[in-house]
């Protein structure tokens, strides 16, 4: 008897079996060397991991013969290729005599025996001493800090009082500038107006002159058909009414793991690694280093300084400048711009060189080119006449005959039936459900003569 699983039932490819877990959930038999997680911390017994539905990807090798032949060695033909013969180059034989590599360097040049060059500057001597230095600065050593207090000002308490009298001096520019206010220049721009002609406007065009109205034709409209109901009853038969046959069959199953709760009576152990390596230690309080509290001197500070006490104040006049005022120099002769350099440097008429060039083997024409081509020779002008145009005019071409709205696909067109695919069903019509495998697949088997007598309920309890 012939069993068939939902894989290969199916004819339409969307419908396979669900699959067992993968290998990533079965246990191994060998123990975890690198982690002590698993011994210290049992997995519950009655929690079980949850099932993938995901397929499994198997590779499906192909089982006929591999064919080694291609297009290429099939149409291509191997030819005997021969090298492609190389050029001679002809042998190198020197020319008779000696070269004369003298040049007026080595003629005129004469060598001179030089000495070489011997520094003057003494070499740098460095002085060691053997008594140990003074690392105390002259800073340190003389001055001391001295309690300060707050310096009294000497500065005398003046305010400043602003002039009664109103400023009342004018500057050059005021004095010398006139405002005369601003004169409009004349526009010499002409003016943008449009000029306006006395004769008449000619509005006769080649369009009005040449076109002559024709009469138009009447549109053909087709008259709507009225609508005429059909006489005979409405087929409200589907293909689902047609093809459903309704036999009696299994309720569909649910995939989903049924939840299960996690019970046990033993406490929960709340040690971790953390927890039992690390333990809390006893820490020190940080030590702050205290700062020493500023005291302020009771003695008053001395600040008068040798200038207070020595300085006699006298009643100074103004410094007056006795350098005179800087009047213009102004002279009616005429400027001497002569230098000794304008005299002794005059300049001289330097003519540029010439480019050498060399003569040139091709005499030019002197007299004038005769730029008369044969085409303006012969060349005669005729009146262009525009071509003819027989494009055919872009005009409707109508007719009185009824449109034939009938196609090759409305007469040859022959409707077929629409197949269910069978895995789509909880159990295929026709099938009765036989048993699972261990990859999880599900075989059906045919239904015979035998089966079809039980009822319902017997076929519940074979299954």
């Amino acid at each position: 008897m012939t069993r068939l699983c939902i894989c290969k039932m199916c004819s339409c490819g969307r419908h396979r079996c669900t699959h067992q877990p993968t290998a990533l959930y079965k246990k191994a038999s060998q123990p975890n060397v690198l982690s002590e997680y698993s011994e210290k911390y049992p997995a519950y017994k009655s929690q079980t991991p949850s099932k993938s539905l995901k397929p499994q990807l198997q590779f499906k090798p192909h089982q006929d013969t591999m064919d080694g032949t291609t297009t290429s060695r099939m149409d291509y033909i191997s030819y005997p290729v021969t090298r492609r013969p190389g050029r001679q180059q002809a042998e190198y034989k020197p020319k008779p005599g000696e070269i004369d590599l003298g040049t007026t360097y080595n003629q005129d040049f004469y060598r001179y025996e030089v000495q070489p060059f011997v520094p003057s500057r003494p070499k740098a001597r460095a002085h060691h001493m053997d008594a140990q230095p003074v690392t105390i600065p002259t800073y340190t050593e003389d001055f001391r800090p001295w309690e300060i207090s707050r310096r009294e000002l000497t500065k005398p308490d003046t305010t400043y009082q602003p002039p009664t009298v109103k400023f009342g001096n004018s500057t050059t520019f005021q004095d010398d500038f006139v405002h005369r206010g601003l004169a409009p220049r004349e526009s010499y721009k002409p003016s943008n107006k449009a000029k306006l002609s006395d004769a008449p406007f000619e509005n006769l065009t080649s369009n009005k002159l040449s076109y002559v109205p024709h009469a138009i034709e009447a549109r053909y409209v087709k008259p709507p058909e009225e609508y005429k109901p059909s006489s005979g009853p409405f087929q409200d038969l589907t293909t689902h009414r047609q093809d459903f046959l309704g036999l009696p069959s299994q309720l569909p199953k649910s995939c989903k793991p049924e939840p299960l709760k996690v019970t046990s009576s033993k406490p929960f152990q709340t040690s971790t690694e953390f927890r039992d390596h690390f333990q809390q230690w006893p820490v020190s309080p940080r030590q702050v280093q205290k700062s020493v509290e500023y005291t302020s001197p009771t003695i008053h500070m001395d600040l008068t300084t040798t200038s207070q006490t020595d300085y006699i104040k006298h009643q100074v006049q103004p410094f007056l400048s006795a350098k005179p005022f800087s009047l213009p120099t102004k002279s009616s002769r005429p400027f001497q711009g002569n230098t000794t350099m304008k005299d002794d440097f005059q300049p001289w008429m330097a003519q540029r060189q010439s480019m050498i060039r060399k003569p040139e083997e091709i005499q030019r024409a002197s007299g004038k080119m005769e730029d008369m081509t044969t085409f303006r020779a012969h060349f005669v002008q005729h009146e262009a006449q525009p071509s003819l145009s027989f494009k055919p005019p872009n005009a409707p071409l109508r007719t009185d005959a009824p449109i034939q709205n009938e196609t090759m696909y409305s007469t040859e067109f022959t409707p077929k039936k629409i197949s269910m695919c069978p895995a789509s069903f909880e159990s295929p019509p026709g099938f009765i459900f036989d048993n699972c495998d261990d990859q999880g697949h599900r075989f059906f088997r045919k239904m015979s003569s035998a089966d079809r007598i039980k009822t319902p309920k017997e076929m519940v309890l074979t299954a």
